[in-house]
């Protein structure tokens, strides 16, 4: 009788085997907590692309620099526009002041301007910031362009633009205006650059946006040019730490050169 105790020890040993395997594939599994993925900057390769711009050709020093969001990288026809000033284009599409500020280092800091040209904010209130909240990012913009160049170095902050595409926030856009309007009344270091008077006709936006509303034609570029252009030919009569910088420049008979002319 032996030989059926081990046929049935063995079947016993099977099935149990079995249920054992079952029961292993049928158990839910732990789930094990993956690690977050980096998180990347935003407009990282925007910014990178300005590094390898500046490697491969340096920009002047003492140029006018126009820094923002995509009102800003879309002008195209900024240095024909302005010339012959030069300038230094350094907008980066759907960036917000703060973004702005993250990046300081690598669209303001890196260039010895003349003074800057400030565009951003309709992105910040599209996307739900307060108008309070825009202008203390502005605030931390001009504490970071104070501790990296003082006082002297002005700052012109071009309005927000009224469009088709935001036009519902044209009272909120008025706030944030309205208010760099009066700080810029209390500081030395910024002005305001109104561009909104010629923007609209009859109180509604002129028809000077492409299919979006929200960018402009070059027709939009043009009444731009209008207000911001008289604004770099007063400030370049102006004395600063760019003339003087020049003047050192120059050579020892320059003078005599001058005298003659």
């Amino acid at each position: 009788m032996k030989p059926p105790k081990i046929i049935l020890g063995l079947s016993l040993a099977v099935l149990t085997a079995a249920s054992v395997a079952n029961a292993q594939v049928a158990a839910p599994s732990v789930p094990v907590p993956l690690p977050a993925p980096p998180v990347s900057e935003p407009f990282a390769p925007e910014i990178a692309r300005f590094a390898e711009l500046d490697a491969a050709s340096p920009p002047p020093a003492c140029a006018y620099l126009f820094v923002g969001s995509s009102s800003i990288r879309f002008w195209k026809s900024l240095n024909e526009d302005m010339a012959p000033y030069p300038t230094i284009n350094r907008g980066f599409g759907g960036a917000h002041v703060s973004d702005v500020d993250l990046y300081f280092d690598r669209v303001v800091a890196p260039y010895k301007a003349r003074a800057i040209f400030f565009y951003a904010g309709d992105n910040d209130l599209w996307t739900g910031k307060s108008p309070e909240t825009v202008l203390s990012d502005f605030r931390k913009f001009m504490d970071l362009k104070t501790r990296k160049f003082g006082d002297a170095l002005p700052v012109y902050f071009i309005a927000i633009k009224p469009s088709k595409q935001r036009f519902s926030q044209l009272a909120l856009q008025g706030q944030v205006n309205s208010a760099i309007r009066t700080l810029g009344a209390s500081r030395k270091d910024l002005r305001f650059v109104d561009v909104v008077p010629v923007m609209l006709e009859a109180g509604s936006p002129k028809d000077i946006f492409i299919g979006d509303g929200l960018h402009m034609t070059p027709a939009g570029y043009a009444l731009w040019t209008s207000v911001v252009r008289p604004v770099v030919e007063a400030d370049a009569k102006t004395d600063n730490a760019c003339n003087a910088a020049v003047q050192k420049k120059k050579g020892p008979l320059d003078w005599l050169w001058g005298k003659k002319s």
